[in-house]
């Protein structure tokens, strides 16, 4: 039988769960590769141990060989050759502003000022920074480590407040920019952080880093791979339906191998009855996202097969924030493909997993809808079961009274009510947050399917129409059947074509097939 260990639930310090009975998923090799270089910048998102990996990295520098006993790192790091660490966190259960950011950085670094016995000679924080760095590698002869834990917090929580956040940034930028000037005293340097901000507005001084978000033989640095869980957590798996388990947590891929969200299988795997609960999303709050993607009117269904590119992906100030990119940058949206075109790489983007297709697109539904959490419950079961059953009167009956569910004065006193891919990101919100397997805009040899629902050996496929003075009843159905969409789905199953039609003025919802 199998020794089973404890979970290290919220331990982000490599020496409490290797000196303590945890599991561990060696991720030292991954650490050892990313150290030949100099100047590092990692975003992923919250919970997915980046505060873990910079504590590894600080042992490794400081020597503590013990501490890596059966890991790759024991016989394949240079041990005779010891580091001082300069480590700042900005990972606290604080919200900063521009004055608790200059206290919280005044008070960091007095902490290290007495760590290594010395005595603040200037007044402003980059002073006191580049005289920190300079004073330490003289003392020990050797150069330094320095250590950023979640270096964009202070950032992140004043985006609502614009001027508030660019005084943040601002703060930072001239902070972070001792780093360049502080190159010979420096031999290595990693910020991580949730999001990646431009380099021209915040890392103008510090232009150097490699960043590796989107470097394939990283992917997996951060969260277990499918090997990992199911090596590592071995003795916890009898009984355990992993292809389940997969379907609910795996999927975050930034261009190499997919993982787990590390957070999510700790909790599940803990659970005395191993529950399916979206324990990631539980832990954060998504209000400004959400905020966002009302405001920009963004079309649900138009995120997976959009294509998008790198600078897309981390087009992230203050003030000209990407709804896509921080969908990205926070772990809602994730890469599915990469695709080498002759003007440059693009990806397609995907939702993860269950957990977070269900979860955000339930928030996305009383967003959107303007419905509680307890209406969209209670209609979430019976259209699972219109499903299940192959009962598509229930589904009409269901769908039509959930669309009567959404109230009058939301279409009237608000603009998201009038936007062009309103309807149909309500209709597709709706059937994610059940966890169906969908596919928006599939392309056939006639033209691309508005939306298809793929259950057990059936094919739903959905067109949608608002009907106005140019777009008459009929319409919908009609396009399926004149573009001959069912053809790509011949011989799969039972094939439904149903037209949905969503009258403008009347806020009616009518189903044909």
């Amino acid at each position: 039988m199998m020794n089973k260990k404890q979970f290290p639930k919220g331990i982000q310090t490599f020496s409490d769960i290797r000196n303590g009975d945890y599991y561990y998923v060696d991720k030292t090799p991954y650490i050892l590769a990313m150290l030949k270089e100099k100047y590092i910048f990692l975003s992923r998102p919250r919970r997915f141990g980046k505060s873990l990996t910079l504590s590894t990295i600080d042992e490794l520098f400081r020597g503590n060989k013990a501490l890596f006993t059966g890991l790759y790192a024991e016989q394949h790091w240079q041990w005779d050759k010891n580091y001082p660490i300069i480590r700042l966190n900005f990972a606290l259960n604080l919200t900063f502003d521009s004055e608790y950011l200059q206290q919280s950085l005044s008070e960091q670094l007095s902490n290290l000022e007495r760590q290594f016995g010395m005595t603040a000679i200037h007044q402003t924080l980059s002073g006191r920074f580049n005289d920190l760095i300079e004073t330490v590698a003289t003392q020990h002869q050797s150069q330094v480590v320095i250590l950023v834990d979640e270096y964009d917090k202070p950032i992140l929580d004043n985006l609502t407040n614009k001027d508030e956040a660019i005084k943040v940034r601002d703060k930072l930028r001239d902070f972070y920019g001792v780093i360049k000037g502080a190159d010979k005293y420096i031999r290595f340097a990693m910020l991580t952080g949730v999001s990646k901000f431009s380099k021209v507005n915040l890392f103008s001084g510090l232009n150097n880093l490699t960043d590796i978000t989107l470097e394939p033989e990283y992917s997996a640095l951060c969260g277990y791979t499918q090997a990992e869980l199911e090596s590592v957590f071995a003795p916890e798996l009898d009984g355990v339906d992993l292809n389940e388990v997969k379907r609910w947590y795996n999927g975050y891929n930034w261009t190499g191998e997919s993982v787990y969200n590390p957070y999510d299988i700790l909790l599940f795997l803990s659970s005395s009855q191993k529950m399916f609960k979206p324990y990631w999303f539980e832990t954060g709050s998504a209000t400004f996202l959400m905020d966002m993607l009302a405001n920009h009117q963004l079309d649900m269904t138009v995120i997976k097969n959009s294509l998008t590119t790198d600078i897309a992906l981390s087009r992230f100030d203050v003030g000209d924030i990407s709804p896509i990119a921080l969908m990205f940058q926070t772990g809602y949206l994730t890469i599915d493909k990469v695709l080498q075109l002759p003007f440059g790489v693009n990806y397609t983007l995907k939702f993860p997993n269950i957990e977070v297709q269900q979860t955000l697109n339930h928030l996305v539904l009383e967003k959107y809808a303007h419905l509680d959490d307890s209406f969209i419950n209670h209609h979430k079961n019976p259209l699972y079961m219109s499903f299940l059953n192959d009962d598509l009167p229930l589904m009409v009956e269901t769908v039509t009274s959930f669309f009567a569910g959404i109230p009058y004065h939301w279409h009237s006193n608000n603009n998201i009510a009038h936007f062009e891919g309103y309807w149909a990101s309500v209709f597709y919100a709706y059937f994610a947050s059940i966890g169906l397997h969908i596919h928006v805009e599939e392309p056939t040899k006639n033209g691309r399917m508005d939306m298809t629902v793929i259950f057990a050996n059936r094919v739903y496929i959905f067109e949608f129409k608002v009907i106005n003075n140019k777009v008459q009843a009929g319409s919908a159905l009609a396009q399926i059947k004149a573009k001959n969409y069912a053809q790509k789905y011949q011989g799969f199953g039972q094939v439904y074509e149903i037209g949905v039609e969503f009258d403008e003025h009347s806020r009616d919802i009518t189903f044909e097939f």
